[in-house]
């Protein structure tokens, strides 16, 4: 959504101008969680795995979480009679607002092709997030998927509030439509299905987003809130899967409400890729992991000898567009924006790539082609969608869709390719 991300640089100083004239017009809202009451805070009476912090802190956390699932993975093999749980295939969905359209296009095709693994993991970010829910529950829910991305229009996604009521607000546009969109998705059908996967196969499927008050990103475990048996697990999920996509100032914040020390905080949660593009799990959750395997020599053993596959769909193009950039403020500071969030999206798949090569992880990476070169005419273009997706079609049909390596890499020592000097 970088066409909306500029116009939000433009606005940023009237915005301070006009709250200020406006007085208390800003949204209220609670305070955020002191930093002494860090862990002690409840969501909802959920429990802790629910949610983990991506800033290192809570990596036992997180390797508990991979841990419990991979025994209840390898229970689940036992009770079918199968040696092992054979290879794990790891799925990381990026942002990208509408070119959510090339992912959506790569996994329907995927599907056609009949080697679409199912997945022991799948996360997202941002337009990530909601194609996440598809792919973890696989080719029976491709339909969905291609019309969200191919039918969907900007009336679907957002609502303007005018300019002025936008400066005195939270937000250039309110984004209801797209929360009644994910509820028609998060069906009773589709809940009971994630937490069956969760819960039997020991399958994950997370969403990130960043808590702005910190800021720090935040990995929500979606398959333990559906198996939770909450009866807020729907609403919670929506408002988790809004918050991931809510570009800041584009979008309103979604707010989390939290209880700590017998007080209630509240946290201002946007879209997740604001703090990474794309993400897996944090450099630190191995030798957390490698901690917590004492007690499980079947999990360690699995660790140890099993093969693992990451496939990672980032929805955008390596490289930027040729602009004449006028010498304006705000054109200036938009093209920047702009500039930094696709050099951050490349800079998370080398990251990715670095995490992948440690833990002997087999990296696969789809992008946009550059040869793709249309431009949305606006927010939510069908026609530029519906292009996309077939593009991200063709590259899967094709053979051509994934990459062994982040783009502009070249595998090949320096010192060992031609024409060296010396």
């Amino acid at each position: 959504m970088p066409g909306r991300r500029r116009l939000l640089i433009g606005l940023g100083g009237s915005v301070v101008s006009a709250a200020a004239l406006g007085g208390c017009s800003l949204p209220a809202r609670l305070a955020a969680l002191p930093e002494h009451l860090r862990g002690r805070e409840t969501f909802h009476n959920l429990p802790p795995t629910t949610r983990v912090v991506l800033d290192g802190s809570d990596s036992s956390l997180l390797g508990r979480v991979a841990v419990d699932a991979l025994q209840r993975e390898i229970a689940y093999a036992e009770r079918h009679g199968l040696h092992d749980p054979g290879v794990a295939n790891y799925l990381a969905i990026s942002g990208g607002g509408e070119n959510g359209a090339y992912g959506a296009g790569l996994l329907t095709a995927w599907s056609e092709l009949g080697t679409r693994p199912e997945f022991k993991a799948v996360t997202g970010v941002s337009t990530g997030a909601l194609i996440a829910p598809f792919a973890f529950l696989g080719a029976a829910y491709d339909k969905e998927l291609e019309g969200f991305y191919t039918m969907t229009r900007a009336s679907d996604v957002m609502i303007s509030r005018g300019l002025l009521t936008a400066l005195l607000s939270d937000s250039l546009y309110d984004s209801t439509p797209l929360l009644l969109t994910i509820r028609k998705v998060l069906t009773p059908a589709v809940l009971d299905a994630i937490a069956a996967e969760y819960r039997d196969k020991g399958r994950i499927l997370c969403v990130a987003t960043t808590n702005l008050d910190v800021p720090v990103g935040v990995m929500w475990n979606i398959g333990d809130i559906a198996a939770s048996g909450s009866p807020q697990r729907a609403e919670l999920i929506a408002k988790i899967l809004l918050a991931s996509a809510s570009v800041p100032g584009v979008y309103p914040p979604v707010m989390i409400d939290l209880q700590a020390g017998g007080e209630r905080f509240q946290e201002m949660h946007v879209d997740g890729g604001t703090v990474a593009q794309v993400v897996l799990y944090p450099p630190s959750l191995s030798g957390e992991v490698l901690q917590q395997l004492s007690s499980s020599p079947a999990v360690a053993r699995s660790l140890a000898e099993r093969r693992r596959r990451l496939y990672v769909i980032r929805n955008s193009r390596p490289g930027g567009d040729l602009q004449t950039v006028d010498r304006s403020t705000l054109k200036i500071a938009g093209r920047a924006v702009s500039t930094l969030i696709s050099t951050q999206g490349i800079g998370d798949l080398y990251q990715l790539y670095v995490l992948a090569q440690r833990d002997g992880i087999d990296y696969n990476v789809a992008f946009i082609p550059e040869s793709f070169s249309e431009k949305a005419r606006e927010p939510f273009d069908q026609a530029y969608m519906r292009n996309l997706y077939v593009v991200g079609r063709q590259a899967m049909l094709s053979g051509a869709a994934w990459s062994k390596y982040p783009p502009g890499y070249d595998p090949v020592p320096i010192n060992q390719r031609r024409g060296r000097i010396g």
